[in-house]
């Protein structure tokens, strides 16, 4: 899952950029408003967490922006700004979350979990296919029983096919969702993720869950009892 930080605090942003990279998100971070108007024009993020106190374009503007452009994506608010009105104003604006500095790391993720589940309307966070079960808290994985060790990014990869599950993804929309744009790109990275990841979720189960769509891309099946 794609997150961008906007937030012109140099270290509270290098913080939060390296506690969620930590967590197997991709991570952009954008400065000012103006750079995150940019970005987010361009990067079909899956969550914004977005300061209100910001150079060039307040957070407010940014928002109003976004959402007058159409954009559905999830923001949540990080601000020191703690009045009720300056809540109310944010929530009306068109953001899905708000939370004040200082605060709890651990809260933080909390929320970003909670926003997941809600755009995607689950209410567990352990995700399940067949017999395949992610837990978006502890991040251990496990097929029938068995406990599968991942990698950070084979976890990310992973993470953002069972969201997606039944659908097909072609490699660029893997790629943009786990990859931050510090990465760069490379024409086969994802092949290898899939292919890294076949070998442990797929190898000796009869039921192959990771499929590709020929010309399209991959697709997590959703298996039909």
């Amino acid at each position: 899952m794609r997150l961008l930080i906007v937030e012109d605090e140099y270290h509270l942003a290098e913080v939060l950029q390296k506690g969620l990279k930590e967590d197997g998100y991709a991570v952009d971070v954008a400065s000012n408003g103006e750079e995150a108007i940019g970005l987010a024009t361009v990067i079909d993020y899956d969550l914004i967490i977005l300061d209100l106190m910001l150079p060039i374009k307040s957070g407010a503007e940014v928002l109003r922006e976004l959402r007058d452009q159409g954009s559905k994506v999830s923001v949540l608010i990080l601000t020191a700004k703690d009045s009720t009105e300056d809540k109310v104003m944010g929530l009306d604006l068109g953001a899905d979350d708000y939370l004040t500095k200082p605060f709890a790391f651990a809260e933080l993720r909390a929320r970003i979990r909670a926003l997941f589940r809600r755009r995607l309307e689950e209410s567990n966070n352990v995700l399940k296919v067949d017999d395949l079960l992610l837990d978006t808290i502890t991040h251990k994985v496990s097929r029938a029983g068995k406990d599968i060790e991942l990698t950070v990014k084979e976890y990310s990869v992973l993470e953002y096919l069972i969201r997606n599950r039944g659908q097909v993804l072609s490699r660029t929309q893997i790629e943009e969702h786990v990859w931050d744009y510090r990465y760069g790109s490379s024409s086969n990275i994802v092949d290898v993720y899939i292919r890294y990841l076949r070998k442990k979720i797929d190898k000796g189960f009869d039921r192959k869950l990771i499929e590709t769509v020929r010309g399209r891309g991959y697709r997590l099946k959703v298996v039909e009892k």
